[in-house]
């Protein structure tokens, strides 16, 4: 085989489990990312309202008593549209930036894991954030599911009012880079710099659970450390504290911002239940990558 037939197989393979992984992952862990949207776009000046959520356990309760089971899957459409392409995009890039940082060693480092996920990450941002401004927007609005604009309404809106560009579609576009580039740097760089151990287990149930444990530490510690970012990202992406003014600009502007005015702990909003999210998320993704994978390479063996 070529190698530009191998190289356009393997990236179809990766495709295909990318794709698989991320339609279960966001199906199963969607409403846990609703709550830490809603969460995050809290300002302190909102405590008085009878909309203001004390904590996961209060936004599931009211969210379900004010707008409706299916709320808990409000902007799940722009996620499930985008996991295809992204994983392709993150699975992809992943391997290629892989092979650029061997730095002359034959096989990968840590390091090597580590830059080739951040490199990824910077590539699927770009890929991913139109979607994520769609879906922001969409988690944010609290009125009833029944009432509630479709994902193509929102989106024709966006558009419509703001652009494509930097105040539209691509609003927050720093902030999606940053989140993406720590969070894929760890990501990776722990679960494939660690698995070697696990995958020596002659036991296959062992194995799978030491993988499942390995995809779950590695997406709790990517989201400790890029929450910060994700918190700018809400905020700059979502709706505004005051309608027509903007106060939430750029990244590191936005950091600042919300240190000053609400403390340290609320660059750390919603993390409980990002961690719900993507630390089981990130277990069955990666699982599920490698054992589609796995299922494809053999299929398609020539």
């Amino acid at each position: 085989m070529s190698d530009v037939k191998k190289f356009f197989k393997d990236a179809a393979i990766q495709v295909g489990s990318g794709g698989s992984a991320g339609f279960v992952e966001v199906c199963i862990m969607h409403p846990l990312d609703v709550v830490k949207t809603r969460l995050q776009l809290q300002a302190h000046v909102q405590a008085n309202n009878p909309n203001h959520y004390s904590g996961i356990v209060d936004c599931l309760s009211k969210m379900r008593q004010h707008e409706g089971l299916f709320a808990f899957w409000k902007g799940i459409l722009p996620p499930i549209l985008a996991e295809t392409p992204k994983r392709a995009v993150k699975f992809v890039s992943f391997e290629q930036y892989k092979r650029f940082f061997l730095f002359g060693s034959p096989t990968p480092t840590p390091l090597t894991f580590s830059l080739a996920g951040v490199f990824a990450g910077l590539t699927e941002a770009f890929f991913v954030n139109p979607f994520e401004v769609v879906k922001i927007s969409m988690q944010a609005d609290k009125t009833h599911m029944r009432e509630l604009p479709s994902t193509w309404v929102t989106t024709k809106k966006i558009i419509q009012h703001e652009g494509f560009g930097l105040r539209g579609l691509y609003k927050g576009i720093s902030a999606t880079v940053a989140r993406n580039m720590v969070f894929n740097g760890i990501y990776f760089g722990f679960y494939h710099s660690m698995k070697g151990k696990v995958s020596n287990v002659k036991d296959p149930s062992t194995e799978i659970l030491g993988k499942l444990a390995l995809g779950f530490t590695s997406g709790v510690l990517g989201s400790c450390f890029n929450i910060p970012f994700d918190v700018a990202k809400s905020r700059i992406q979502g709706p505004q504290p005051v309608k027509g003014v903007i106060k939430y600009r750029t990244t590191i502007a936005t950091i600042i911002t919300v240190y000053r005015e609400e403390g340290w702990r609320a660059l750390y909003k919603g993390l409980v239940p990002k961690v719900m999210r993507l630390g089981p998320g990130g277990a069955i993704m990666l699982v599920v990558y490698e054992h589609v994978h796995s299922f494809l390479t053999q299929t398609f063996n020539d």
